[in-house]
């Protein structure tokens, strides 16, 4: 019943307030002998989330792809982009934030820089590359197994947990 009560400026919110294009690099080290290679290249993708709290109840979250393009041993292309956001979420219960904040931002994200890294390659001059969808629910549930294995291997201390997920030094 107090659910049913609650006054309005209690109610979850959630919005986002922007999403832009924080960081994009190119590197071609072998360009334009690269274009002449007749072997087709290996693609290496690496993916990154990140949160931060900007102000109260305000935050931004990143998706950072790295993309390494080899043939042989030559790097063809290696492009890095950082795609970001800033959101609004307030009311919502501590349990329910951070998979939001590590799953439910990154997928509004993503396809914006997956859009963005396509671009990039297209326009250095090599096919384009189409990266697959990510299962942040997967990434998130990895991250949390590994956090926890982390501070099982610590020795034991104060028992707080630092922000960066290491134990607090007495």
């Amino acid at each position: 019943m107090s659910d049913q009560n609650q006054q309005p400026d209690q109610q979850p919110v959630f919005q986002i307030q922007r999403v832009y294009l924080k960081d994009m690099s190119l590197e071609q080290p072998n360009s334009p002998a690269i274009f002449l290679e007749q072997q087709a290249p290996n693609i290496e993708v690496s993916v990154d989330v990140g949160v931060e709290a900007l102000a109260d109840g305000i935050f931004e979250s990143t998706v950072t792809i790295t993309v390494t393009s080899k043939v042989g041993e030559k790097v063809a292309f290696l492009v890095e982009g950082k795609q970001a956001g800033i959101f609004e979420a307030r009311n919502i219960p501590m349990e329910q934030l951070d998979p939001l904040l590590g799953i439910g931002c990154p997928n509004i994200i993503y396809p914006y820089l997956r859009a963005n890294i396509a671009d990039v390659i297209t326009r250095a001059g090599f096919p384009p590359v189409h990266l697959a969808e990510i299962n942040f629910e997967v990434f998130y549930q990895q991250r949390l197994q590994a956090l926890a294995e982390q501070q099982q291997q610590q020795p034991q201390g104060s028992g707080l947990i630092m922000p960066d997920g290491s134990a607090a030094r007495q």
